[in-house]
């Protein structure tokens, strides 16, 4: 078990290089992350011996944010909006975990490899989407392998083409009105 302030630390960090990287760019120096962070160097070094461990590790934390508001939206009094408000989240998160993808790619690193078994986003999804339909907010024809083929081609579509955000909004309202009844 981390202490206390070694989980803050490690929230931080992670923070940091996830805004670091997205703004600097993949040869972002270490230093820059730690500054941001409010840490020494070392502390970064300490858990991560590479840039590319932070890397997978920004992905990790993301995974685990996506696994934590998946199992919270679940239990939403309005299962429908839970349902689409979660799918454009995840439309609009994978644009940003390109960067990361891409330098994990460069290093020789699987992404899905390294992230396999950490959470469990299919499973919420797929929670989501029986409330969903329960509750006649989507149509009941739509199975999983429809609803992951329409997300992982929204969110390849939204991370190639670097959707704005009037793009992302009215493609996915022609999305949602297709899985409604």
């Amino acid at each position: 078990m981390m202490r206390a302030d070694a989980q803050r630390n490690l929230a931080r960090v992670l923070e940091a290089a996830e805004e670091v990287l997205a703004r600097d760019g993949l040869s972002a120096p270490m230093r820059e992350i730690a500054r941001q962070a409010g840490v020494g160097v070392g502390t970064i070094y300490r858990q991560f011996p590479t840039k590319e461990a932070l890397y997978q590790a920004i992905v990790v934390d993301r995974k685990r944010r996506l696994a934590e508001e998946a199992r919270a939206l679940s239990t939403a009094a309005e299962p429908g909006p839970a349902f689409f408000a979660f799918f454009a989240r995840v439309v609009e998160d994978a644009t940003a975990k390109k960067v990361f993808a891409d330098a994990l790619s460069e290093a020789g690193i699987d992404v899905k490899a390294a992230t396999a078994g950490t959470y469990d986003i299919r499973g919420a999804i797929e929670t989501l989407l029986t409330r969903a339909q329960r509750a006649d907010q989507v149509r009941a024809e739509v199975g999983m392998p429809e609803l992951l083929a329409l997300l992982t081609a929204t969110c390849l579509a939204a991370q190639h083409q670097g959707w704005d955000e009037r793009l992302r909004t009215s493609t996915l309202e022609i999305v949602f009105n297709g899985l409604r009844p």
